[in-house]
């Protein structure tokens, strides 16, 4: 999908310090290490590192900037993270720990999407994974699930784990900034401790230029449930005063839990969906629905992650999604480069907005 370049935070943040960064970053990220070269060349150096294995299937890592001459010593590193499966979350922890050690200024983490599991893989609730359990813990069909939630004994909860590691990488003088983009569940900030501080941002003002823009229908702001609602809500009140805003929710009946309208009126709007994760995407397509039957005139949705774990297929036109468009940004490019560019879909880039939030 053509990814639609963002306008620039210039009016949002403040101005920048005159900084040079040298970017270390996982093949995931490499159209993003390039993106930020070419906005400013003076300011970012990319430098490609070998990521290739052994034949036992053990990291066999070159970093690149070390050789003929050493542009890693004494800089200011950036290093741009995708932990899209474990493989290659344990492949960057190498990286990180021997750029540690390396003798460097400052390191700054990029990670624009935390992963983050809400289901155990092999047991499926949503009847739209009807995948067996042998196919659903392929590292092809589902992302790197971080869990915070420990219900009963023998669980691990790996969100606590990947903050250690982070936590316990070693000290390079300042603490190791870790840059995160809409955090699905905000307490895990505070899992990183000593070494690493996590540096939490948003999305939010990508959108909001999209919708300044004069080819925008939308006059209508909704949230899926109370807490994006108390979350994101005043993001949009300040710049758009007078739309309203919907709160769907989900109700009990029978055996049934169905997503209705709690608070607010779509009717004869143009409406879009504000939430910062969408997995299976169940809730959003009620949500969707919901507002529809309300009297609304179109639904679009965004959401800054695009996980699609069992597909994006129900929420394209094709195939009846109820979407007008479906706004992402490219926080997950393993999934946002296969989206199709001819269906609801429009890929927001993040590049700006993070030369803008590194500060």
């Amino acid at each position: 999908v053509k990814v639609n370049p963002s306008t620039p935070m210039k009016s949002v943040y403040a101005e920048i310090p005159d900084r040079h960064y040298q970017i270390i970053a996982h093949p995931a990220q490499e159209e993003l290490a390039l993106r930020l070269v070419k906005h400013d060349p003076k300011r970012f150096t990319y430098h490609p590192t070998n990521w290739s294995k052994f034949k036992d299937g053990t990291d066999n890592i070159e970093v690149g900037g070390f050789n003929p001459v050493n542009y890693i010593r004494g800089a200011h590193v950036l290093f741009l993270a995708s932990f899209h499966n474990n493989d290659v979350t344990l492949s960057q922890f190498h990286v990180l720990n021997m750029l540690c050690e390396s003798f460097v200024e400052t390191m700054c983490v990029i990670l624009p999407y935390w992963p983050f599991g809400t289901t155990p893989i092999d047991l499926p609730r949503d009847p739209v994974l009807s995948k067996t359990p042998q196919q659903l813990t392929s590292p092809h069909n589902f992302k790197l699930g971080t869990m915070e939630r420990v219900v009963r004994e023998g669980q691990v909860a790996t969100a606590s784990t990947l903050a250690r590691l982070f936590s316990n990488l070693p000290r390079v003088g300042k603490p190791i900034r870790v840059m995160v983009y809409d955090l699905h569940t905000l307490q895990n900030r505070f899992y990183l401790s000593g070494n690493a501080l996590a540096s939490l941002h948003t999305a939010i003002p990508l959108l909001i230029n999209e919708l300044r823009s004069p080819e925008s229908k939308i006059s209508c702001i909704a949230f899926p449930d109370e807490g994006a609602c108390k979350r994101f809500s005043t993001l949009f009140s300040t710049e758009f005063p007078d739309w309203p805003v919907v709160t769907c929710g989900k109700i009990r009946d029978g055996d049934r839990r169905v997503v209705t309208i709690q608070d607010g009126d779509p009717k004869d709007r143009h409406v879009i969906i504000v939430d910062d994760l969408v997995q299976t995407g169940g809730t959003l397509v009620e949500c969707a629905n919901a507002i529809k039957a309300a009297g609304a005139l179109s639904v679009s949705a965004f959401v800054t992650h695009a996980v699609f774990p069992s597909g994006w297929d129900r929420f394209a036109r094709e195939h009846g999604g109820p979407f007008d468009k479906f706004y992402i940004t490219n926080s997950n490019p393993m999934v946002t480069n296969k989206l199709p560019h001819d269906d609801c879909f429009h890929v927001l880039d993040l590049t700006n907005i993070i030369i803008a939030d590194l500060g």
